[in-house]
């Protein structure tokens, strides 16, 4: 099976991922574009790994507050430079991550990390974490959060 631009094109919309590293992927799965994109993910999962001995001191703080104004959470999201500190996907991940903890209340990072992501339920927040990681190419992580629950 082959591809075609428009496959390497539509790949790179799904995964953010490089021309190269989409058109590897879509050689590597026969112009299949759910292997490929299976593909593109698990190399991004390798690359994020790759950087976890990586000093991080950039970031951003995420804030969400539920609609009734009840519950709400802040989650401190660090990288390794203030380019990436100021990525509008990074700044999204960090909101999506404090609205998930607003939801779940999570006892510390390791068990946020563990949980499955509320929107997502195939992945974990880690693998939400690390997917970001693989595809921007800097370290990410969790480094510490807090939840408020009105009268709590």
């Amino acid at each position: 099976m082959s591809y075609t631009a428009t496959d390497i094109k539509n790949l790179r919309e799904k995964t953010g991922a490089g021309i190269m590293d989409c058109k590897k992927a879509l050689e590597e799965a026969g112009g299949d574009l759910k292997k490929a994109e299976k593909i593109v993910k698990a190399k991004g999962m390798q690359r994020a790994e790759k950087k976890e001995d990586r000093e991080t001191k950039e970031g951003y703080i995420g804030l969400y507050v539920h609609a009734n104004g009840k519950i709400g959470a802040m989650v401190e999201l660090l990288c390794e430079t203030d380019f990436v500190g100021r990525n509008d996907e990074f700044r999204t991940l960090a909101k999506e991550i404090a609205m998930h903890v607003s939801a779940t209340g999570p006892a510390n990072v390791e068990a946020l990390l563990a949980e499955e992501y509320i929107r997502d339920a195939s992945l974990t927040i880690d693998q939400l974490v690390k997917q970001l990681s693989g595809k921007i190419g800097e370290k990410i992580m969790i480094n510490r959060f807090i939840r408020f629950q009105v009268g709590e």
